[in-house]
């Protein structure tokens, strides 16, 4: 049966801002305290969208998450009205203010793992939120992740949900940005990737020193059996520790695979001759596995992280063509650019590459690809899907529009001491969600 790859992109939240949260994550360290533009960024994130759907792919769109999380400041002792919890907090404690008013859902390439109905032994497409447990204010998202997944895929003849892994660190889980699928196409039974940075319970195994290993190896092997994958299906693979500690905080500022092209750097991996040859044994597919390795002498590890290369995104196109989505950052490096030349040039599936402006999410530590979700879906799945979560030309408008009346153009940290953002992002919410015919998905609904 044919099936196609649905991009769910993350709509960019409306409290949108530069907070410094990410340990590990050189991009958004390096523009704390900036100001943020939240309108521009969702318009951002919404004409990448577009472009993608005009391109005759099929779009998605992922709902922001509400922001600040109230509920959550009052479990940590902050009492009174919605607005007294937000005064006190932003006198007692900004720094856990700012993590409660973080819009970092807008990634929803950390949402969750999604293992395609090809892959799975009960022919179900699987959904696992990531419990993101390194990071507090990313920790606060999974329940009302699996919500919204729940609310756009709604099937349970087609669709299998699991509740997140064990919200501690031993089961770390970073969702997508640790997975990478390799097929022959779409429809095709695949190999998962499942790419961590340690092992909780294996001292033995290195890990880095600097930065934190967000993803373990334990929780990988969790969603390998939670998903019911084939045996044949997956893959466990060490990230080099060494490169995390220079700013490579997911497997995906470091490599990005797309059907039957796997785009890395030359220092991705542990023992990267190895893993390559492990890869290339594992692969099912009756296609060339084209494995492009970018060496450090033409890509540094800092031009890959600054540039974020290996964030962009691999698209297969209706035309067979393969398509590097990147944001401008890449076309802006000479050694990238150059690089990005050279590949579409050579001998391999990928002979096309369109640049945008994703400014407002690069500074905060992400590009094309952490804006989305990946969905391996075949018609009688896409069919089952909520369609108000599919892109078209009047959803896009009608986004458009629904973001320049709820957003504001400039956001500072004092601005979180106002009440009357609370209530604008709420009202921004409980519009989309009629819009996308979400329901009651956010707790203030309730």
């Amino acid at each position: 049966m044919k099936a196609v790859e649905v991009n769910f992109d993350g709509l960019v939240g409306p409290t949108h801002n530069y907070a410094g949260l990410s340990y590990g994550n050189v991009a958004s360290l390096n523009n704390a305290a900036s100001y943020s533009n939240p309108k521009e960024a969702v318009l951002q994130g919404l004409a990448k969208m577009k472009a993608m759907h005009d391109l005759g792919l099929t779009q998605g769109v992922f709902a922001p998450h509400a922001r600040p999380d109230v509920d959550v400041l009052r479990h940590l002792g902050f009492s009174g009205s919605d607005t007294d919890v937000i005064n006190k907090a932003f006198k007692v404690d900004p720094i856990l203010l700012r993590a409660c008013y973080s819009a970092s859902a807008m990634w929803t390439a950390n949402a969750a793992t999604v293992s395609p109905s090809a892959d799975t032994l009960n022919g179900k497409v699987h959904f696992t939120a990531a419990n993101l447990n390194n990071k507090f204010h990313r920790s606060l998202e999974p329940a009302t992740t699996t919500r919204l997944l729940k609310a756009m895929f709604n099937n349970d003849t087609h669709f299998s949900h699991h509740t997140h892994l064990p919200e501690q660190g031993f089961f770390g889980d970073e969702g997508a940005a640790n997975h990478t699928r390799l097929a022959d196409d779409h429809a095709s039974t695949g190999l998962e990737m499942f790419v961590y940075g340690a092992s909780a319970f294996n001292s033995a195994l290195p890990k880095p020193v600097k930065f934190p290993a967000r993803q373990t190896l334990e929780a990988s092997q969790a969603i390998c059996r939670l998903h019911e994958l084939k045996p044949t299906s997956q893959i466990l693979l060490q990230q080099n520790p060494d490169v995390i500690d220079q700013g490579v905080f997911h497997n995906d500022v470091i490599a990005v695979g797309n059907a039957n092209v796997l785009l890395c750097h030359e220092q991705a991996f542990i023992n990267q001759p190895q893993a390559i040859e492990q890869i290339k044994r594992a692969y099912i597919g009756e296609k060339t596995l084209h494995i492009i390795e970018v060496p450090t002498a033409k890509v540094s590890i800092q031009d890959a992280v600054s540039s974020y290369l290996f964030n962009s995104q691999l698209v297969s196109l209706n035309n067979g063509n393969m398509m590097l989505v990147a944001p401008q950052e890449c076309q802006n490096n000479n050694a990238v650019n150059t690089f990005i030349n050279e590949m579409i040039a050579a001998d391999n599936p990928v002979n096309q590459v369109q640049f945008f402006d994703l400014k407002q999410s690069m500074q905060n530590g992400g590009g094309p690809a952490c804006l989305r979700l990946r969905v391996a879906l075949n018609q009688q799945e896409l069919a089952a899907v909520n369609p108000e979560v599919i892109l078209t030309d009047d959803k896009y408008l009608q986004l458009c529009a629904w973001a320049n009346d709820n957003y504001r153009d400039r956001l500072t940290s004092d601005d979180f001491a106002d009440p009357n953002l609370l209530l604008e992002s709420r009202q921004a919410l409980d519009e989309l969600t009629q819009i996308l015919k979400l329901g009651s998905v956010y707790s203030f609904q309730r």
